[in-house]
């Protein structure tokens, strides 16, 4: 994988902490059996194995697997959320998924052992930008709304960085790619969900849209669920795979 690029240079919106009087109420206060308290807290140490173990965030789907049957999964997430909430560790939601993260104040400790990354180019930031905000988008619908012609390159910088996925083939001649974002790309900018990206307002308050925009200019509202294919989009089959060069031809014998 290459070089990341760096988080500083795109705005997007850190997700607000959250307000003292919800940092104060234990969820376990919510179940009035003893029995069912220990069940819960032994749930929640359970959790707290299988995300601290985990290289990449865990989804929700997976904690059921491996928890108890009949765990209330939100209520030991939000249980164990609360623990880590003053801690050096914060545990963090990943659109479906947890993961643990050095808390947001002592980022700073961390920067001697930060790698030195490189930039992305004015256009990748475009490109980003576009299928974060249309997503779902092919090329030839991102080179419309830029005005320019984007090289296969700044997509495959894209795809390298696993910010963006092509997700899917437009239900039209050529069945052009569709490119989306990822989970990892929701992880890097602390993004709960693709719906916490930073609204007009937010972008003109940040001094990244001039004030002098046409009055026909919007931002689109980024899907509910980016990770559902539309109406006017195929998924991809390894037919797709092998043609875009994602999976190893198959072999076929005589």
């Amino acid at each position: 994988m290459s070089e990341s690029a760096n988080a500083s240079v795109i705005p997007f919106k850190v997700g607000d902490a959250p307000e003292e009087e919800s940092l104060s109420r234990d969820p376990a206060e919510q179940l009035q059996n003893p029995a069912e308290r220990l069940y819960l807290a032994e749930a929640v140490r359970m959790a707290e194995a299988i995300v601290f173990a985990s290289a990449e965030p865990v989804s929700e789907k997976q904690l059921a697997a491996r928890l108890p049957d009949g765990i209330n999964i939100a209520l030991a997430m939000a249980e164990l959320q609360q623990i880590y909430a003053r801690r050096g560790v914060n545990l963090v939601r990943v659109g479906d998924a947890w993961a643990f993260r050095t808390a947001g104040d002592l980022a700073f400790l961390m920067s001697r052992d930060t790698v030195q990354q490189r930039k992305l180019s004015r256009a990748a930031l475009e490109v980003l930008a576009i299928i974060a905000y249309h997503q779902p988008v092919t090329r030839a619908e991102i080179e419309d709304i830029r005005g320019v012609e984007t090289s296969k390159g700044t997509l495959d910088t894209l795809l390298e960085t696993e910010w963006v996925r092509m997700r899917g083939r437009r239900k039209t001649p050529g069945r052009p790619v569709t490119y989306g974002t990822t989970e990892t790309f929701l992880d890097h900018f602390a993004l709960e969900e693709i719906r916490d990206l930073p609204g007009m307002e937010e972008l003109k308050g940040a001094g990244l849209l001039s004030g002098r925009m046409p009055s026909n200019f919007s931002i689109p509202q980024p899907p509910a669920d980016p990770d559902a294919l539309t109406d006017d989009e195929d998924a991809l089959t390894d037919i797709d795979l092998e043609e875009l060069g994602l999976l190893t031809p198959r072999v076929t014998e005589d």
